[in-house]
């Protein structure tokens, strides 16, 4: 095999491996006008950051997650087709209220999708969300997206 080709499977292989995190961003999570939570979430805002999402990550602390921005609001769906964390998600609207809280589990490729139109969708560490106290209703801070 010519070495050449051999390198760019190689680079090929280990950055499919390590994916590069997007930018973070702190959100606050509001229940009743108060701070219950606050989450540092990678944001996924075109195409190809959605698309790849948290695959092929190893793990991902509570506190963490990555929110989803989508230019629309629309019935949003997700899988997990390669990735390996279970996750939960949360599908918010325009103004940031959470309609929907959802588990996903580890390379299930079932869509889970919100019951109505949503712009955001944040996934986390499974359970995190009821570990502090976030629920359907709550408002994620999403006025100073950047």
């Amino acid at each position: 095999m010519n070495s050449r080709i051999l390198i760019v499977i190689l680079i090929l292989s280990f950055t499919s491996c390590n994916p590069q995190k997007l930018p973070v961003q702190e959100f606050a999570i509001e229940s009743g006008g108060v701070t219950i939570a606050v989450i540092n979430a990678e944001v996924a805002r075109t195409q190809a950051e959605r698309n790849r999402g948290l695959m092929f990550r190893k793990d991902l602390a509570d506190g963490e997650g990555m929110l989803f921005i989508f230019e629309t609001d629309h019935v949003l769906s997700f899988w997990m087709k390669n990735t390996i964390i279970p996750l939960s998600i949360a599908f918010i609207t325009h103004d940031g209220r959470i309609v929907d809280i959802k588990n996903m589990y580890p390379k299930d490729i079932n869509t889970v999708s919100s019951s109505r139109s949503a712009r955001y969708a944040l996934e986390v560490p499974q359970g995190w969300f009821s570990r502090v106290g976030v629920k359907e209703g709550d408002i994620v801070n999403v006025k100073n997206l950047r």
